[in-house]
């Protein structure tokens, strides 16, 4: 199921991302450098390890995971969260949990384009990728 998220995606447009940073409590300096940046995306499968690498300008992440089971992940803005990916009606569902606090980060692809959309609180915002030819 997670075979339609393989592949490289790039950032094309994204709304509300620095009220999202905001509310997950990252400083001033960081999400200035956080919305200057246009980040790559590539998801791979082995067997049944996800691997989610972010790349920027900036900073790189890398993150490895099979569904539906826990693991610890630092995020880029170093939280440190206790993280479970799972797929639901066609969508990655990645819930980040810390301090009881809790974030999640659903993509959904539609043909050529990926729709991350990354929910904390009231606070909602919408990132658009496009897939890399």
């Amino acid at each position: 199921m997670a075979d339609a998220f393989v592949g490289t995606w790039n950032l094309k447009e994204s709304e509300k991302f620095d009220e999202y940073m905001k509310e997950l409590g990252v400083g001033f300096a960081t999400r200035k450098v956080g919305n200057l940046t246009k980040p790559t995306t590539i998801i791979s499968l082995d067997g049944d390890t996800v691997t989610v690498k972010t790349q920027s300008t900036i900073k790189n992440t890398e993150l490895s995971f099979k569904l539906g089971e826990e693991f610890d992940e630092t995020t880029a803005d170093d939280r440190k969260v206790k993280s479970i990916v799972t797929v639901d009606g066609g969508k990655l569902v990645h819930i980040q949990r810390w301090d009881g606090k809790e974030t999640s980060l659903v993509r959904e692809v539609s043909g050529s384009n990926l729709t991350l959309t990354l929910s904390m609180g009231n606070v909602v915002s919408i990132r658009r990728y496009e897939k890399a030819e």
